[in-house]
C-alpha cells in the first residue's frame, strides 16, 4: 500500500510532525507485522525522527544545522542560492522506515516522526509513505 501525505510549510527551516497521517496510514493498511518506510519528495527535504516532548528539540535541531551548514557560502548558491537546503537535506536523509509491530508504528514513547523543510515556505510538499506487509 501506498499513500502521498501533502503539507504546506510556513518556515525557511522547520521540523513539521506527521506522525498522526503516518498512523492513520497504517491503520488503514490493517498490516499487523510489516515497516513504513516515509519518503520524503525533493532535494531540499527529508524524514526525521526525534523526541516529540515539545518544540526545544526541533529548534535546537534547526539551529544546529544553521551552525553547521551555513547560507550563502556553497559553490550552488550561484545556481539558486539554496545549496545550504540540499546540503542539510543530504546529511539528515531523505526518509526513514518504522516497524509496524502489532498493527502499530513501533515508535517509542518520545519518537515522533517529522518532515524537515529546508528551502520554504511552500505551498505543497509530498511525502510518499509505503506499508510493507513482511508476512506476505
Amino acid at each position: 500500500m501506498q499513500e502521498i501525505i501533502k503539507i504546506r510549510t510556513d518556515k525557511h527551516n522547520g521540523l513539521y510532525d506527521i506522525t498522526e497521517a503516518v498512523r492513520e496510514i497504517v491503520t488503514k493498511s490493517s498490516v499487523e507485522t510489516g515497516i513504513v518506510t516515509v519518503y520524503a519528495q525533493g532535494a531540499t527535504a527529508a524524514i526525521m525522527i526525534q523526541e516529540n516532548w515539545d518544540d526545544s528539540v526541533q529548534n535546537d535541531v534547526i539551529t544546529l544545522l544553521k551552525k553547521l551548514i551555513p547560507h550563502g557560502i556553497w559553490e550552488h548558491d550561484a545556481q539558486d542560492n539554496n545549496a545550504d537546503s540540499h546540503l542539510k537535506a543530504g546529511l539528515i536523509g531523505p526518509s526513514e522506515t518504522i516497524p509496524i509491530i502489532n498493527g502499530k508504528l513501533g515508535l517509542s514513547r518520545w519518537q515522533n516522526i517529522f518532515f524537515c523543510e529546508f528551502d520554504g515556505p511552500r505551498p505543497v510538499r509530498e511525502i510518499v509513505v509505503t506499508v510493507i506487509d513482511c508476512r506476505k
